[in-house]
């Protein structure tokens, strides 16, 4: 039934003017329009994303989007910390390991870090 369609990250937060500077002005994201008056679309890559407000905003402890950045994750993580981002370190995963700001499991690595009301969003490469 829901297999062959589209799935997107909806992102809870409490202020929208402060999400914009971050999703715009931090990570780089443009909405596609003007959007709707207490959410704002974003296009990555071939897929969307929706930041909208909430009361609940920052209350999930687990991750909202994951970006797959592939071979990019070092020079992605360089980059967002050059502009002020900090990544999360959890060091209590099981069968993962961290260098740096990236976690490694097999051939899996990632890289979290927080958006201003505490969502977690990952990088995977």
């Amino acid at each position: 039934m829901l297999a062959k369609a589209k799935v997107m990250a909806t992102i809870a937060v409490r202020d929208l003017d402060a999400a914009r500077t971050f999703y715009e002005g931090v990570l780089g994201f443009r909405p596609p329009g003007s959007g709707e008056e207490g959410a704002i679309l974003y296009r990555s890559g071939t897929t969307q994303f929706l930041v909208y407000v909430s009361s609940y905003a920052g209350t999930n402890k687990a991750t909202a989007a994951t970006w797959a950045v592939g071979e990019d994750l070092e020079d992605t993580v360089r980059q967002l910390r050059s502009r002020g981002v900090a990544f999360e370190h959890y060091d209590d995963l099981p069968y993962m390991t961290r260098v740096g700001d990236i976690h490694e499991a097999g051939g899996t690595r990632l890289a979290w870090f927080k958006d201003p009301d505490g969502n977690i969003l990952a990088l995977t490469g």
